[in-house]
């Protein structure tokens, strides 16, 4: 087979394959006496397997599986999927829980006799219960502290501050916040937006753009969930092409 053959199945240009080849995504091609590259149905099989894991887990995570088959580190290729898998699901759990808080919020919304704080405020108070802090948060989310405050900027978190030490405190209804900015962020949707919607889970009023914008996240995870299966599906095809005997 020809670059020009494998590139023409995915709508690709050959300068592609080439490329993904040179990366490690793709096993070493052969080549004629006259240095022209040679590719078999492994290579195809290989290219439709990164490609399926591009679509369901991007770039990076679909690089590391195909290398780590190709460098003859299987534990690593799945240890890749794995989080992959991992990360699928805390997204389903942190949108099941967005989707019970705001139930509550909506079926119930004078339950709380506090005034939620203004976003972009941080009111003085002793630290409650279970309260976390900004490493705690952020940790939890994997992303980094500097991301939190960010979010405090933008209006989309409003901690407290402890009355002792001054530090940021994150109650449960604020780390409910962060969740639901890092599943939303994750969703492409911009930080104005973040704001407008962790507001209305808050005051547990005009819900209907925070009930599309969910519902817009759950077809993303169910089109990712799907695509996790084509690529898995994808990746065993090629793994046991690959561990065929090859044919003279």
């Amino acid at each position: 087979m020809r670059p020009s053959d494998l590139a023409r199945e995915h709508g690709i240009s050959t300068q592609a394959v080439r490329n993904y080849e040179r990366d490690g995504c793709l096993p070493p091609a052969g080549r004629t006496p006259t240095g022209y590259r040679i590719y078999t149905e492994r290579h195809a099989a290989a290219l439709r397997a990164y490609l399926a894991l591009v679509t369901a887990c991007g770039h990076t995570t679909a690089g590391l599986v195909m290398t780590g088959v190709h460098t003859d580190r299987l534990d690593r290729a799945l240890t890749a999927l794995d989080r992959g898998h991992a990360q699928l699901l805390r997204d389903r759990e942190t949108l099941a829980a967005v989707r019970e808080a705001v139930g509550h919020l909506t079926a119930a919304p004078a339950a709380s006799s506090s005034t939620p704080a203004t976003p972009g405020t941080a009111p003085n108070r002793p630290t409650p219960t279970g309260a976390l802090a900004i490493g705690d948060v952020a940790r939890r989310l994997g992303i980094t502290p500097a991301t939190v405050r960010t979010w405090e900027v933008a209006g989309i978190l409003a901690p407290a501050r402890d009355r002792a030490t001054g530090h940021r405190v994150y109650d449960p209804a604020d780390v409910r916040d962060a969740e639901l900015a890092h599943l939303l962020r994750r969703g492409g949707y911009r930080l104005d937006h973040i704001a407008t919607v962790v507001g209305q889970v808050r005051t547990a009023g005009g819900t209907e753009e925070l009930a599309a914008a969910l519902d817009g996240w759950q077809h993303r995870l169910t089109a990712r969930g799907l695509a996790m299966l084509t690529a898995a599906a994808r990746l065993d095809d090629y793994l046991t092409l690959r561990s065929a005997p090859r044919t003279a």
